[in-house]
């Protein structure tokens, strides 16, 4: 693990990365792959309100699916309070795929992000998951 990243500079480098992003071809893809912003809350969480850009891998599928983030030049992994994701950090950065990758935890965590960044993403609901509630094919 290479240390905490504040949410100010991660915000900062995903503003670096979008400003990078203008078109669809490979050099830009490979880029924008080159960070990868990993949260290991459960997908329920994730679903209520994520950081732009991340990707949920929850922490007890993390050793099974750290092979995912081979190739990956940047790690940030993200949590509620900042604790576990140090703990995910470490994890990631001993894998053998990942040991050249720059790996840190976000400092704080999502309550940090919402005070200091502010912006969270939500998973749209998918159709047929029954994530909207507007009951027309409830039985009660």
């Amino acid at each position: 693990m290479d240390g905490e990243i504040d949410p100010e500079e991660l915000s900062a480098l995903l503003d670096e990365r979008e400003g990078s992003t203008d078109g669809p071809d490979d050099a830009d893809r490979a880029a924008a792959g080159s960070l990868r912003i990993v949260d290991i809350r459960d997908r329920r969480a994730f679903d209520r309100g994520h950081l732009p850009d991340s990707e949920c891998i929850p922490f007890p599928e993390l050793t099974s699916r750290v092979a995912e983030l081979e190739g990956a030049d940047r790690i940030v992994t993200v949590c509620p309070h900042g604790v576990a994701s140090q703990q995910a950090a470490q994890l990631i950065g001993s894998y053998e795929g990942t040991q050249s990758a720059r790996v840190e935890s976000l400092r704080g965590g999502v309550e940090a992000w919402e005070r200091d960044v502010g912006e969270l993403t939500e998973t749209p609901a998918s159709d047929g998951d029954g994530g909207d509630d507007e009951g027309l094919e409830s039985p009660f």
